[in-house]
């Protein structure tokens, strides 16, 4: 008996129905577990920069006696300079001096010429004679005429007094009755007349005198005037041959023969030998307490000299003030003007202060942040610390670090972004 042969059918298997709070279980935790990976990495501190102990400038704070002082850069300048200065215009003919050469007061540097001012003084003597010419044909004409005034005074005079002697006579013989009313009258008319002419010519010889005196004198001022400007060419004249006026050493002469120089010109400088002082430039942030009378060295290269501050430029120029500074010795052997010179100005010495070497960016008065080393000495932290009086190399502590500590004083402005830094 055959048996029928049916392909086989597919049989469906039940599953178990997902239960959705445990996925949301599993969800829940994956999310706390990020959250907690994630405060944890947050926690991890950044690994600290090297930094070579070769290129890095440490300094101990101690508490000592310190030094206040000031630094600055300048040259050596002559104490006394007397600049020479064309008086006039003209062009230069010839010249006997170049600058380092050493003269006397009345050495002649070099001559000028200008024909304009030759005859301008030619003009000026011309006028002075003139004018001299003139007060004398004044005061001889007026001199004249009070002298003819003086003879009509005289001559009246005696007309008056006759007047009055014949108007006596006339009073006499009239009581005698040997002269008429008549003529008694008219010698004391005469005699009156007389009188009062004699009175009016003496009022016009003190008038006159008095003009004669007010023109002589203001004819005298013109002469006076035009003698002070023929002086006054003279010396143009003569100042065309320049002299150097005091004894020195010839500096910035170089003028050549042809050349013209206009009124006013510096011609040349002359300094005096052996009188140097020193012209510091000090920053104007540290200058402030640099007073005259202050102790101070010079180095001139050659040698470390002492003086003392003898004027401080009340201005500031390009951010620095400066300081001139007078030596109480010799300068050493090489010392000449324009030398390049280092000086420091003692301000202050404080007997007992916490201080340290000063950083690169210290400033008095000052907060700043520095690395302060650690006890293993490979790691620095930053810590902020304030800063007081300051001086070149050394500046005072106030708060933020303890005798004892260690800090970085060059410069860290590349890891002002870092709080620590690892010394290798």
């Amino acid at each position: 008996m055959a048996v029928s042969q049916h392909p086989e059918q597919p049989v469906d298997i039940a599953r178990p129905a997902k239960n959705p709070r445990k996925r949301q279980i599993a969800i829940a935790a994956g999310i706390l577990a990020l959250v907690a990976v994630t405060a944890a990495l947050s926690r991890i501190k950044p690994a600290a920069p090297a930094v070579e102990r070769s290129a890095l400038m440490i300094d101990t704070v101690r508490v000592g006696p310190m030094l206040r002082a000031v630094h600055g850069t300048g040259s050596l300048q002559p104490e006394r300079i007397r600049y020479v200065s064309a008086v006039t215009a003209g062009r230069v003919e010839r010249v006997h001096y170049r600058g380092g050469a050493s003269v006397s007061a009345r050495a002649v540097l070099l001559e000028l010429t200008n024909p304009d001012v030759q005859l301008q003084a030619l003009e000026a003597e011309r006028a002075l004679a003139a004018a001299e010419a003139e007060l004398l044909q004044l005061r001889t004409s007026l001199e004249s005429g009070r002298l003819n005034q003086g003879a009509a005074v005289a001559t009246i005079r005696a007309q008056q007094l006759q007047a009055e002697r014949e108007a006596v006579a006339a009073e006499a013989l009239a009581k005698r009755n040997l002269v008429s009313p008549h003529e008694l009258a008219r010698s004391r008319d005469n005699a009156t007349q007389f009188t009062a002419r004699l009175d009016a010519e003496q009022a016009r010889l003190r008038l006159m005198a008095q003009a004669v005196d007010s023109q002589v004198a203001l004819q005298r001022t013109q002469v006076e005037r035009m003698r002070a400007i023929a002086q006054f060419q003279r010396e143009r004249v003569r100042s065309m041959v320049v002299t150097a006026a005091v004894d020195g050493v010839v500096q910035d002469l170089d003028l050549q023969p042809g050349q013209w120089v206009i009124s006013g010109q510096q011609l040349a400088r002359i300094v005096e030998p052996g009188r140097l002082k020193a012209v510091i430039r000090i920053p104007e942030t540290q200058a402030r307490d640099v007073v005259i009378g202050q102790s101070a060295t010079v180095d001139t290269r050659n040698g470390v000299v002492a003086g003392k501050v003898a004027r401080v430029d009340p201005a500031s120029q390009g951010g620095t003030v400066s300081v001139d500074i007078a030596f109480d010795g010799a300068l050493p052997r090489g010392a000449r003007p324009d030398l390049s010179v280092e000086g420091t100005v003692e301000l202050e010495r404080l007997a007992k202060v916490m201080h340290v070497g000063r950083p690169a960016y210290g400033q008095s008065d000052a907060a700043v942040s520095l690395f302060r080393l650690m006890p293993d000495g490979e790691t620095a932290e930053r810590v902020s610390v304030r800063f007081g009086r300051s001086s070149v190399n050394a500046i005072e502590v106030l708060r933020g670090l303890q005798p004892g500590d260690r800090v970085i004083i060059s410069d860290m402005s590349q890891w002002d972004h870092v709080p620590r830094i690892r010394i290798r």
